[in-house]
């Protein structure tokens, strides 16, 4: 079949920078039996075609004035680059708001099949973050529309599916990861686990979702009876916050602030890592506990996303996010090796049934179905 694939970006030409791993992973694996196209809203300066591994990317540019960036502008961006590089049997998009909206209205228009995938904050809403679709009226209609007009509502966990059917919307679940179980890179199950510093890691952009000034609020906790380092490895999206509150806290010494890291350089910390702390306000899935998972690491965190699907024997929920709460939770298992071997061996061998060769496999059934 040929696909349109609609995303708000997370496809650059790199291959390395500024993408969505699990989106590209994916891509490439539904690239073995479809004619894949993904069209990118509004990611590079000016509108371009290429190829990225094995499909091929349709980047529509930031639309000029005098509509600039609005979403009719997006809109008309992608229906003539549709019809240009079309027709196709099936569209889908990617987050509701808006590739998931505009590909479900383009799906009405050219009469296929459609997929929107809601794998954010569609289903929540935030204020005190200002986070979540379902904080503004715009928001909820957004993420209404797409869902209505969608053919199929696709979540990745079975968390973000209860909460869209507490929104009136039934979705099916199949994780999205970067996963490849044949893959060399991926590490055996961590060896290390009684080395002297007890480390913890989380790869995720530092921002006021991902929370984590509670990982840091919680070490000083954690480091009253135990040696432990953080690693934090994702792009600083607020402006160095987080490293003048763990120096403030005292444990600026006992924090690695990586920045961004290539996929190789996180799967090195992953590597001398002995747990994975999520400390997310809301997660739709949370692609790196799976990565830590196939690494053989262990994870801890809010009950969100995967953590709250595999909570207590795959992983450990913790049941409020409090720095006295997920000390604890650190604590016992930093106590108890064999627990945390337990958890980390039942992940790893989920992560790795559950691949990107299996979820490609999983789409690759849903969108034949759709199209029959």
């Amino acid at each position: 079949m040929k696909i349109a694939i609609v995303v708000p970006g997370g496809l650059h030409p790199s291959g390395q920078h500024e993408i969505v791993p699990s989106w590209l992973a994916l891509f490439e694996g539904l690239a073995r039996s479809h004619d894949i196209h993904a069209f990118a809203l509004k990611h590079l300066e000016k509108p371009q075609s290429y190829s990225l591994r094995d499909f091929t990317v349709h980047d529509l540019g930031r639309p000029a004035a005098p509509f600039g960036l609005t979403r009719r502008a997006q809109e008309r961006a992608l229906a003539g680059a549709l019809d240009t590089h079309g027709p196709f049997d099936l569209i889908h998009g990617f987050y509701a708001d808006p590739a998931g909206q505009l590909a479900a209205r383009a799906g009405r228009r050219l009469g296929i099949p459609s997929v929107v995938t809601c794998d954010s904050g569609e289903f929540v809403a935030l204020p005190d973050i200002k986070y979540g679709s379902q904080r503004t009226s715009r928001g909820r209609r957004a993420v209404t529309e797409a869902c209505a007009l969608a053919t199929k509502v696709h979540v990745s966990t079975s968390f973000m599916a209860a909460l869209a059917a507490a929104q009136g919307v039934t979705a099916d679940v199949i994780p999205l990861t970067s996963v490849d179980s044949s893959a060399a890179m991926i590490a055996s199950p961590r060896a290390g686990l009684d080395s002297e510093t007890f480390r913890l890691l989380q790869v995720a952009s530092l921002s006021r979702v991902k929370n984590q000034r509670l990982l840091i609020d919680a070490l000083p906790i954690v480091r009253a009876k135990v040696n432990a380092h953080v690693d934090l490895i994702g792009e600083d999206t607020l402006n160095g916050e987080l490293q003048k509150h763990a120096a403030k806290t005292g444990v600026g010494d006992h924090v690695t602030f990586h920045g961004f890291l290539p996929h190789p350089g996180v799967l090195e910390v992953l590597a001398r890592s002995d747990l994975y702390v999520q400390t997310s306000l809301h997660e739709a899935a949370g692609v790196s506990v799976l990565e830590a998972a196939a690494a053989g690491v262990p994870a801890i965190g809010t009950l969100a996303g995967y953590v709250a699907d595999w909570s207590p024997t795959k992983a450990l929920g913790i049941s409020d996010a409090t720095p006295e709460s997920l000390a604890g939770g650190v604590l016992a298992l930093h106590g108890n090796a064999d627990r945390r071997r337990s958890i980390a061996a039942l992940a790893r061998a989920l992560s790795l049934a559950h691949d990107v060769s299996w979820s490609a496999g999983q789409f690759d059934r849903l969108y034949r179905t759709l199209r029959a």
